[in-house]
């Protein structure tokens, strides 16, 4: 049976046959413990690359097997072949290193990722490839469901560290560089979309920290503008989807930190709602609501027809299975500022943003995606 929700009239919600599914997720999983183990026997040089590689096309395979039989219709590789979920692709780019360096946008709680800096080393706009096209191109040729690709969003170059990241002996003018890099990145996504990639994501934490007061003063303390630098971002990501194939889908996921079950930021989307919703050409949010740190359900109010919310109601910190009348309640009240129609159901987050992975489970992560897709069946129909 379809959710009855107020202001949609009664009827009925219809299946999506293209992503955002209405039972979707963010992306990133568990490493498996032999995973685990192989990577640090290649640390210590102990086995090959290739070795490695085909632990890592075992496990990938793996995976995407458990995806599809908990009922999934995106499929990812996990980002099983990462460190990091943004320093990977990123220090692939063209013009691009990564040096050892103090975090200064730190997690709560007192655990911190790698200590590294992504850092612009010369003029961008050049592409010439990159390791993760074939990534995807493997994960393509395993499944018979949608392979979803996900890659840090452009933001993820400058906003920790700002002008360090983005030294002014390389670009005087920082929006040189903000042309460079939404070049840059329409050059990798038309990589993807040559491979057949038709479902990407951008992860955009960046956005959403531009919502906490306290980030918000630390970008002003390095002398930069935090009121400038949604439109910025904005104009980084609608270069790097302009010209897709018009049965590509492009959807951006919004979240507050996440490693080692902890996180960043705290407040509402309110800040960068309008522009979120009608300034950014992508096709679907994926949005953390898992917590009151992400705020209500208001700012959807900004949705326009045609785009479609995820609701990530079901947390990826912890391991305790989420009561479905306790989601289906929250999605009733989402429902009240956007229709039915145009919502849709995943985890807030991805499982192991980093190859540590958040204190769940391998159990309990795949309950949870279980779960999500017997919501999202009872709602809106398979």
């Amino acid at each position: 049976m379809g959710l009855t929700v107020q202001g949609d009239g009664g009827n009925k919600p219809m299946p999506r046959t293209k992503p955002p599914f209405r039972a979707d997720q963010v992306g990133s999983l568990l490493r498996s413990a032999a995973l685990k183990e192989a990577r640090a026997k290649r640390q210590r040089g102990e086995i090959t690359p290739e070795q490695l590689r085909a632990i890592e096309d075992r496990e990938i395979e793996a995976l995407i097997r458990k995806q599809e039989a908990v009922g999934l219709r995106s499929i990812t590789d996990g980002e099983n072949r990462r460190k990091s979920w943004q320093t990977d692709f990123v220090s692939a780019l063209p013009g691009i290193e990564t040096v050892p360096h103090q975090r200064k946008v730190t997690f709560q709680g007192g655990v911190q990722p790698q200590q590294v800096l992504t850092r612009v080393a010369r003029r961008l706009g050049d592409f010439d490839g990159h390791p993760m096209i074939e990534h995807f191109k493997f994960l393509k040729a395993h499944t018979g469901q949608t392979p979803k690709m996900t890659i840090p969003s452009p933001s993820a170059v400058h906003f920790r560290d700002g002008r360090e990241a983005v030294p002014a002996s390389v670009y005087p003018d920082m929006g040189d560089f903000y042309r460079d890099l939404g070049e840059t990145y329409r050059k990798a996504v038309h990589g993807f979309a040559d491979a057949g990639c038709r479902y990407l994501q951008l992860d955009e934490v960046n956005l959403t920290y531009l919502c906490d007061p306290k980030l918000i003063q630390q970008v002003r303390d390095r002398g930069e503008d935090p009121a400038a630098l949604p439109a910025a971002y904005a104009g980084m990501v609608n270069a790097a989807v302009s010209g897709i194939p018009a049965d590509m889908t492009i959807t951006m996921h919004l979240c507050r930190g996440n490693f080692r079950s902890t996180f960043i930021a705290s407040g509402g989307y309110e800040p960068v709602a309008e522009l979120l919703f009608n300034a950014i050409n992508v096709h679907g949010y994926f949005m953390e609501f898992d917590s009151e740190r992400a705020g209500g359900f208001e700012p959807l109010r900004f949705v326009p027809k045609g785009k479609t919310v995820v609701l990530g109601l079901v947390t990826t910190k912890t391991g305790a299975l989420e009561s479905k009348d306790a989601i289906k309640r929250r999605i009733e009240q989402a429902a009240r500022f956007v229709p039915l129609d145009q919502l849709c159901v995943s985890p807030q987050g991805g499982f192991a943003s980093s190859e540590e992975g958040n204190i769940i489970a391998e159990e309990e992560q795949w309950a949870k995606l279980r779960m999500v897709v017997e919501l999202a069946d009872e709602i809106w129909g398979s």
